[in-house]
């Protein structure tokens, strides 16, 4: 019966997510402007989905938890003031979580817990335990208990037991999760953070970080960036930047490469950053490919690397942080929200079956950021 529970409660969740969708794609398309200027409509946006149990993940049809987009906030909210909002939050979703008995990307406003794509992702524990150790989160040994076992879980389904590489072959949902990666350099990456937060949180994972930075330099590191996986050399920003935004690969002389790479190919000519441009290289994912969902993770801009893009050059002191800052600025006024992609031309992204949403908690991200001296 429990089993019986969790699954309805899954589909329940993922029909509801796509009922959100299409209803704001064909039904109520307009959405809410804000006022100020680029930092004042981040901060109302921030300070809306900062409201109840949870941080939503945004204004539109993603009213929803989203682990791995709290995760990659966490560390902005609580340089924003949101610290003890973000361990609400986390509360609220390890109580949805071991109720359930398992943890997934997404949990609704009823507690129904769901992945989105339909497919276990590699990244929701990693992000569950980096949010933790950023937020400062005290386990209760319950909690710590319920942690232990999925980590032995999640070895057995995605580890190799004696290297604690990624199995190969195995499929699962990531960042990037229109695409059929094998092995890619950001599945790697959260692997590493999680061994890193495991370790300051006493979870009990046998693998050292060492193991993983070893792995992405070696199989990764094509002499300019971190190639998205080990069947393609090609660029992908969730691969590219990813292990440098985590602190995984502490290297200027990669960072230096990696972003005269983007700037050479112009992936932030308009706004940062545009995701990928080789896009033939991938298999995509039923119903998110070039015909339904064209270019949705490929020719098309995404604040979330745009906003992980300014970081990495804010903190490796790079010359163009003014510039690129100055243009994810425009792109806010533009909109008056936070969007979660454009196309190429900086319009808003539409296909028949999706619309790109708006004011995406991402936003913390653009908040925690400095702005450049006039």
């Amino acid at each position: 019966m429990k089993r019986f529970l969790r699954i309805t409660g899954g589909l329940l969740g993922i029909i509801r997510a796509w009922f959100q969708q299409l209803y704001n794609r064909y039904i109520n398309p307009h959405f809410e402007e804000f006022n100020g200027d680029a930092r004042e409509i981040c901060r109302q946006i921030v300070d809306r989905l900062t409201e109840g149990d949870f941080h939503r993940t945004s204004l539109g049809h993603f009213d929803f938890f989203w682990i791995r987009d709290f995760g990659t906030v966490a560390d902005s909210l609580v340089h924003l003031g949101h610290k003890d909002e973000a361990r609400q939050t986390l509360n609220w979703a390890m109580l949805q979580y071991m109720q359930a008995g398992h943890i997934t990307l997404c949990i609704d406003s009823y507690g129904n817990t769901f992945n989105a794509p339909a497919k276990q992702a590699i990244d929701a524990l990693p992000w569950l335990l980096h949010a933790m150790v950023v937020s400062d989160y005290k386990l209760r040994p319950i909690e710590r208990s319920f942690l232990d076992a999925h980590l032995y879980r999640y070895i057995g389904k995605f580890l190799h037991p004696e290297t604690g590489d990624i199995r190969r072959g195995v499929r699962f949902a990531e960042m990037r999760d229109g695409v059929k990666y094998e092995r890619s350099a950001y599945a790697l990456t959260m692997i590493a953070r999680m061994s890193i937060c495991a370790k300051k949180l006493d979870l009990d994972f046998p693998f050292d970080v060492s193991v993983y930075r070893k792995l992405l330099n070696e199989k990764y590191w094509n002499g300019r960036f971190f190639k998205a996986d080990r069947r393609t050399n090609a660029w992908s920003s969730d691969c590219g930047l990813m292990p440098f935004h985590l602190g995984i690969i502490k290297d200027d002389e990669k960072v230096a490469s990696t972003c005269d790479y983007i700037r050479e190919m112009g992936y932030e000519k308009l706004y940062p950053l545009e995701y990928c441009q080789q896009n033939d290289e991938f298999d995509y994912r039923l119903g998110m490919g070039k015909w339904i969902m064209p270019d949705y993770q490929g020719h098309s801009i995404w604040t979330w690397h745009g906003a992980f893009y300014l970081h990495i050059l804010h903190a490796h002191k790079r010359p163009e942080y003014d510039e690129e800052y100055r243009k994810m600025e425009s792109l806010i006024l533009r909109h008056r929200t936070f969007p979660e992609l454009l196309n190429l031309d900086g319009t808003w992204y539409k296909t028949i079956f999706y619309s790109g949403d708006p004011g995406m908690i991402w936003a913390a991200l653009f908040l925690d950021l400095p702005t450049p001296q006039k």
